[in-house]
C-alpha cells in the first residue's frame, strides 16, 4: 500500500486544489491500495522540514518528498500509477 501525503496551510488555493485532485486520483486508482493524508504543515512543521518541504502543496509518497508544487493530474497519475507497478496506459 503507498502511503501518499499532501503537504498543505490554511487558506491555500493552490493545496485545497492539489487536496481534491490527489482525492479524486485515490477514488479512481482504488482506495484500498493507496492511504493518503493531509499535512497542514503548521502544526507539522518539523516533520515538513525533515522532508524538504519549503512550501506548501507539496506531495511525499512512502516519506519521500516526489512534488514541491501540484503537478498535473495526469503526471500524478502516471507516478502513483508506476509505485503501484501497473502500467500509465
Amino acid at each position: 500500500m503507498l502511503k501518499v501525503e499532501v503537504f498543505t496551510s490554511p487558506g491555500c488555493s493552490k493545496c485545497a486544489h492539489a487536496r481534491k485532485v490527489l482525492k479524486a486520483l485515490v477514488e479512481k486508482l482504488g482506495g484500498e491500495r493507496i492511504h493518503w493524508r493531509e499535512v497542514n504543515i503548521l502544526e507539522e512543521l518539523d516533520y515538513a522540514v525533515e522532508l524538504g518541504v519549503l512550501a506548501a502543496p507539496a506531495i511525499a509518497i512512502d516519506g519521500d518528498l516526489v512534488f514541491t508544487g501540484m503537478p498535473r493530474p495526469a503526471k500524478l497519475r502516471e507516478y502513483l500509477l508506476e509505485r503501484l507497478g501497473e502500467d500509465s496506459a
